[in-house]
């Protein structure tokens, strides 16, 4: 969330900025509860010191009658004014966290996914002398794919990968994690793209799957509750990616600067309801209820946290062109960015059997709006104490897999595998 003394003195841009990210908070109110907040916790806290003195006059003597009266008055004004208190806390608390992160200034201003703005298109996008078919079409021929017997088991929207298309799956994240834990690779991703950034390396994790309803909160991820998947009877939820379970690995801690950057490449099965789509998106394995994902976080100080996030980004782009797939970069406006992120940058490939380009990566810079609630600082070398800034980035997901199929069909319905999995597939240069 932001800090109540940011907003106090730039209240007219947060409300703007609110707006802008199509949030109704009200600004103006929530600084009239921070006023009260601050006057009855000023009352409280001169009653306590009234009452501590009241009680060192006593010696741990018998008290006199003035001592006692005043001791009654001081107790029934606290228990006059200490709900009052708590009730506008909990307001204001409420209020504070439905306030959205502001934007950097080079975010685009709009109010729908439209506004979204192309930076950059790489890659051609291929020509085939036939009419080239879906992945689920490609897939389900080859035995690949099976969605009838998992709905069987499951329910709509699961599947049983199979056969050729688990190696390739587990190919492609292998090839990514190994991208991510090479400090060579990184080193050259970074000077092409001309960034002054760390190349250490992404130490590989595997995380729990289940999150606490407090930390989920507290990462500004839980919303909306409806596309979320909680345990019956706990506070605790299937996360819906890995950098819910990642982020708030450090909660509550302080780190020494020369730690940082801290950089996780997190595999997970991942969870979401995915309520309201329908259409071409519930073919094959495109928007499903269960997923595997291969997430990158990133904490970092304060002046590094813009570099780290535009690294993150040449990281994914690296690893679409090397899996020789056209993509196009999109920099989202205001309004798709979403409430915790102050930027936010997507990659979408072109998808033959849909004619069109689809999300397969996304970017959020986050500053320290998720470490504020989470407690994640750093002690800088100077001793100072600062909040970090997070990052967190989509490093393989899915959809590259459902791209490879259509980009790399064949008229005979083989598919034919980017150079770079060759290795990790035996050699094969087709499935």
């Amino acid at each position: 969330m932001l800090d109540i003394k940011f907003i106090r003195d730039n209240a007219e841009a947060v409300q703007n900025n609110a707006s802008n990210k199509g949030y109704k908070v009200d600004i103006s109110a929530l600084l009239k509860l921070d006023i009260d907040r601050r006057e009855l916790s000023g009352k409280v806290d001169e009653l306590r010191q009234k009452r501590n003195e009241i009680v060192a006059q006593t010696n741990g003597g018998r008290p006199t009658d003035e001592l006692i009266a005043e001791g009654k008055l001081v107790k029934d004004q606290l228990f006059d004014i200490e709900p009052r208190l708590k009730d506008i806390d909990v307001s204001f608390t409420t209020m504070l966290k439905q306030v959205p992160n502001m934007a950097m200034s080079d975010v685009p201003v709009g109010l729908t996914e439209d506004e979204n703005v192309v930076i950059k298109t790489v890659g051609e996008i291929p020509k085939f002398e036939f009419t080239p078919r879906s992945h689920a079409d490609i897939a389900i021929e080859r035995g690949w794919l099976d969605k009838e017997r998992a709905a069987k088991v499951s329910g709509s929207r699961f599947a049983y990968l199979k056969g050729d298309l688990v190696r390739l799956t587990r190919a492609m994240v292998d090839y990514a994690m190994d991208v991510l834990s090479d400090e060579l690779i990184l080193k050259k991703i970074a000077s092409d793209a001309g960034l002054n950034v760390s190349t250490k390396p992404f130490t590989p994790v595997l995380p729990p799957l289940l999150i606490k309803t407090e930390t989920y909160d507290a990462m500004d991820r839980l919303e909306p509750r409806d596309d979320r998947y909680k345990i019956e009877g706990e506070e605790l939820w299937l996360q819906g990616s890995a950098e819910h379970v990642l982020g708030s690995m450090h909660s509550n801690e302080i780190i020494a600067e020369d730690d940082l950057p801290i950089r996780y490449a997190g595999f997970a099965t991942s969870f979401r309801k995915e309520a309201g789509t329908y259409g071409k998106d519930m073919e094959g394995i495109f928007r499903m209820h269960q997923f595997d994902k291969l997430e990158m976080e990133s904490l970092t100080t304060s002046d590094n946290g813009l570099n780290e996030h535009l690294f993150l980004i040449a990281i994914q782009e690296y690893i679409m062109a090397s899996l020789e797939l056209p993509y196009r970069v999109i920099q989202k406006c205001t309004f798709d960015i979403g409430k915790p992120n102050a930027r936010g940058v997507d990659i979408d490939v072109w998808l033959p059997g849909q004619d069109k380009y689809r999300e397969t990566h996304t970017a959020d810079y986050m500053t320290d709006y998720q470490a504020r609630r989470l407690q994640t600082k750093v002690r800088r070398n100077s001793g100072d104490i600062e909040l970090i800034y997070t990052n967190d980035a989509t490093g393989l997901s899915q959809r590259p897999l459902i791209a490879i199929i259509e980009n790399g069909q064949t008229i005979d319905g083989k598919v034919r595998i980017p150079a770079v999995l060759r290795p990790y597939l035996g050699g094969r240069e087709t499935l």
